[in-house]
């Protein structure tokens, strides 16, 4: 059994040493750009640590693991672009160091070059694998779809925002999942497991980035704290915080959506002391443990050997910052 660390050693190894030989160059140095510029390499170390269940060499899958992580990049490009961000993992985002033009052409090459890398399996698998993948990118796309649709309204409900995160986020660590399984030969019951498994990781995921968006210490999160409070983003802690605020509380939060000129330090301090006052910070958490605790429960219905799951188990584990 592989370790995550060594898992991640070898995906970034794979990805480093992958060929750009096509014409012209400037459309592919971007895509190595972007690639190189790192990130936890989640999904493709999840699929290869799903195939190590079933069998001994999931270095065999590797061109199926740097095929997702580039369409994660690809989504991301996109997404930088789309946000109008200037920075990406602290490096200027592919729009701002080239330009609008190259950021689509490039994300579109990328997009074929993961579909291109997946579809390198074996034909047995081909299908299957194919299948998944598709039906996973439109469903990414469907999310990010909604996402926009949310910033234009304030009746979002909770289940919505599930919805929304499921399809966004929560998709892609499953196929992860999946398609690991897929091509480890396991069950079509196991294979559905873990997939469900991965779906419940990534909304308990997703909800802590909200959690620490609002809480967390900005040294480890990695950027400053109160973004998606700025931006009135429809995270699960505001439309908790509309849905369980008493009318004063509910007048002043919406004041402060309202807002169009405002000190960004205050509207962040105000925000937090009213998610502090109706208990939101405990409302997420309680989801969370309750996401985490099911895909715990998943991972241990799959038919292999306890001992098998264990880099599985801690590697999850860390993911979420909790103690193994």
């Amino acid at each position: 059994m592989y370790t995550p660390e060594e898992l991640l050693k070898q995906v970034n190894e794979a990805i480093n040493a992958l060929p750009y030989d096509r014409q012209p160059a400037s459309l592919y140095e971007p895509i190595r750009y972007v690639l190189a510029l790192g990130g936890k390499r989640l999904r493709p170390v999840l699929m290869l640590l799903s195939h190590n269940l079933f069998k001994e060499h999931p270095e065999a899958i590797m061109t199926q693991a740097v095929a997702l992580e580039t369409y994660h990049n690809f989504t991301l490009l996109h997404d930088d672009l789309m946000d109008n961000a200037d920075v990406r993992r602290g490096q200027p985002t592919v729009h701002r160091k080239w330009d609008a033009n190259t950021a689509i052409l490039s994300g579109d090459t990328m997009l074929l070059l993961a579909f291109q890398r997946m579809q390198q399996c074996d034909a047995k698998h081909l299908p299957l694998v194919m299948s998944l993948f598709t039906e996973t990118t439109l469903e990414i796309d469907e999310g990010q779809q909604m996402d926009i649709d949310f910033e234009t309204r304030n009746d979002v409900t909770e289940a919505e925002y599930i919805e929304m995160i499921r399809l966004k986020t929560s998709v892609l660590l499953a196929c992860a999942m999946k398609i690991g399984a897929i091509m480890g030969d396991a069950s079509d019951a196991d294979a559905d497991l873990l997939y469900r498994f991965g779906e419940r990781m990534g909304l308990a995921f997703q909800l802590q980035d909200d959690l620490l968006d609002v809480y967390g210490d900005p040294k480890v999160f990695g950027k400053a704290i109160g973004g998606d409070i700025t931006e009135n983003k429809k995270t699960y802690m505001l439309i908790n915080a509309l849905n369980h605020a008493d009318d004063s509380q509910r007048q002043e939060l919406t004041q402060w959506i309202e807002a169009r000129d405002f000190d960004r330090q205050e509207k962040v301090a105000a925000v937090t002391r009213l998610y502090d006052a109706i208990g939101i910070r405990q409302l997420c958490e309680a989801k969370i443990n309750e996401y985490f605790a099911q895909a715990s429960q998943l991972l241990e219905q799959v038919s292999v050997d306890s001992e098998r799951k264990e880099q599985l188990r801690r590697y999850t584990a860390s993911m979420m910052n909790r103690q193994y």
